[in-house]
């Protein structure tokens, strides 16, 4: 579902570089077409023509709209996911963690709010293969920000910090909803928030 990594054997030529370019201008096309639109409100070819391709064209690059959309949400739960680990092994103490953790989060909410958009409304129109990988990656990604917490307010109930990392979530990622207010002090406002939110 997602491009593999290059290897010594399979060194990246011009051409997968740029067929590599060109999907992610795809994927980029085809999130701003589904926040806008809805799943079943947009084409195969309506994501190609916003991007200057051709219907029959875009099957050189997925099988079909399913094959989009699985690919944009698996994407961004892996990228979240993998984030997480950076931000932690980067952290020397784990109220560095958490902070690194909750700045991570609302960068991701603030430039991508086209991604939120569709996985809140989309999310029921993935594949069940699809569905099950990104379940699975997000249940990581609460576990990651959950074994922090825990840690630093022992002694929560893990159960009560999987609720609190969850709800600042929904509370991060509701900023494409938010009346529009200059991007840094809503990240600011964001993350206070957050940061109340796990530890108050």
């Amino acid at each position: 579902m997602t491009t593999q990594e290059p290897t010594a054997a399979s060194p990246v030529t011009r051409r997968g570089q740029a067929k590599a370019a060109r999907r992610r201008e795809l994927l980029a096309a085809a999130a701003r077409l589904m926040a806008e639109r809805g799943f079943a409100g947009v084409r195969l070819e309506d994501i190609g023509a916003a991007v200057g391709i051709s219907g029959p064209a875009m099957y050189r690059h997925f099988s079909g709209k399913d094959a989009v959309l699985a690919e944009m949400l698996v994407d961004i739960s892996q990228r979240l996911f993998g984030g997480g680990q950076d931000v932690l092994r980067r952290s020397d103490d784990d109220e560095t963690a958490l902070a690194g953790l909750i700045d991570f989060h609302v960068r991701f909410a603030t430039t991508e709010p086209e991604l939120i958009t569709v996985q809140d409304r989309d999310m029921s129109s993935l594949t069940p293969e699809a569905r099950r990988e990104v379940r699975r990656l997000q249940r990581k990604y609460v576990e990651l920000w959950t074994d922090v917490l825990v840690r630093l307010s022992d002694p929560m109930p893990r159960q009560e910090a999987q609720t609190r990392v969850q709800a600042v979530f929904g509370l991060i990622n509701s900023s494409p909803r938010l009346p529009e207010l200059d991007a840094a002090r809503q990240s600011a406002l964001l993350a206070q928030m957050a940061y109340s939110a796990l530890l108050s």
